[in-house]
C-alpha cells in the first residue's frame, strides 16, 4: 500500500492511515504504521474515514502538520500533547 498526504485548500487527504488517535476542532492525530501525524488548526473535522483502505479526509484551516514517532514508542497521547 502506498502512503501519501495531499493538502489542497482546506482539504487534507491521507492514504496509509491505520488509526485516528484523536480528533477535535483544533487538533487531530492520525497514526500511519510506525509514525503519527499531528494536525493543528481551526475547524478541523473528519469528512471521510475508511481504515480498511487506509483513507482519512479532513477539512479545516490547518496551521501545523507535524510528523512524529508512533504513539506506542512515545507514551500516552496526553504526555505527547503536553510535552
Amino acid at each position: 500500500m502506498s502512503n501519501y498526504i495531499h493538502l489542497e485548500g482546506e482539504i487534507l487527504q491521507i492514504k496509509g492511515a491505520t488509526k485516528v488517535a484523536s480528533s477535535t476542532p483544533t487538533q487531530a492525530v492520525i497514526e500511519m504504521g510506525g509514525s503519527a501525524i499531528v494536525l493543528s488548526g481551526n475547524n478541523i473535522e473528519v469528512k471521510k474515514l475508511n481504515l480498511e483502505e487506509g483513507e482519512v479526509h479532513l477539512q479545516g484551516k490547518f496551521q501545523l502538520i507535524k510528523f512524529s514517532e508512533s504513539a506506542a514508542s512515545k507514551g500516552s497521547l496526553l504526555k505527547r500533547i503536553f510535552k
